[in-house]
């Protein structure tokens, strides 16, 4: 059967060998087409073939001709220089903005502010604590009287043992627990410790809170006043002028001069031995 199939394509090969050149291509790969399944036929009955032949597409050109299998395979190629298709996503990079500094960036501070407070002397001779802590609460709108806020503080005859009793009693108050102690140990405040404390005072009152500070000693604000406490006192700071280079003081000792501006240089030696609550 398979000679009688190649003698009868055989034939068909030479009679169309005078025809026009695409029909003897169109033949030709009609007879590979024809000789393919053939052989698929009969090698059925011996082995499956090893891979299916896929049919050859034959392309006409524009003057006529037939072009190869070669010339269709170039023809239909993407071309070398092509750029290939992405479906790539873009990157987050190119998709984001980055944040604006300027609407992240923490406002400056004022270069002055002054709270307002309701000022009270002393009940007491002994009670310059819970004053100055009073003065604190009120710069920031909350009442308490001197008696409660001595009786949370554990004042007595003694007066009010440290700071570290007014950053308690202040934050047992203040929502948030805003207050922190400063130790000014030495005799003397440090440059440094002048810087925190100046830093500590605008932070504060930018926030509507009053600092308490514990003095000891003698110190002179800046109309020429003297103000001596040897065995200590509280006072409260209220404002500051010049970026916190200026404090407004808040005294509970004298009605008289219950409220003077002092340097905080001034007022960080005045601290010296004592603390702070801000």
């Amino acid at each position: 059967m398979e000679e009688t199939v190649k003698h009868h394509l055989k034939r068909q090969l030479r009679r169309l060998t005078s025809e026009r050149p695409y029909q003897v291509a169109a033949a030709s790969a009609a007879a590979l087409v024809l000789a393919s399944g053939t052989g698929a036929l009969l090698a059925g009955t011996d082995e499956a073939p090893a891979a299916a032949q896929a049919p050859v597409a034959v392309s006409e050109l524009r003057d006529g001709s037939v072009a190869s299998r070669g010339d269709a395979r170039i023809a239909t190629a993407p071309s070398a220089g092509a750029p290939a298709a992405s479906s790539a996503a873009p990157s987050a990079s190119a998709t984001s903005a980055a944040p604006n500094p300027d609407l992240t960036r923490k406002p400056e501070p004022p270069k002055s502010k002054s709270l307002d407070y309701d000022y009270q002397a002393q009940t007491t001779f002994y009670n310059c604590g819970p004053a100055a802590v009073r003065h604190a609460l009120s710069a920031a709108g909350i009442a308490r009287s001197q008696d409660a806020l001595g009786a949370q503080l554990g004042t007595d005859e003694m007066g009010t043992d440290s700071a570290e009793d007014t950053t308690r009693v202040l934050n047992a108050t203040v929502k948030g627990d805003p207050y922190r102690t400063r130790m000014i140990p030495g005799g003397a405040a440090t440059p440094a410790q002048m810087d925190q404390l100046q830093a500590d005072v605008v932070a504060a009152i930018t926030d509507g809170r009053g600092v308490v500070v514990n003095v000891a000693g003698s110190a002179t604000d800046t109309d020429g006043g003297w103000h001596s406490f040897p065995g200590g006192h509280y006072i409260a700071v209220v404002g500051y002028q010049d970026e916190g280079r200026l404090v407004k003081i808040a005294d509970s000792a004298n009605p008289a001069t219950a409220s003077y501006w002092m340097s905080t240089i001034a007022l960080a030696n005045w601290a010296a031995t004592r603390g702070y609550s801000a």
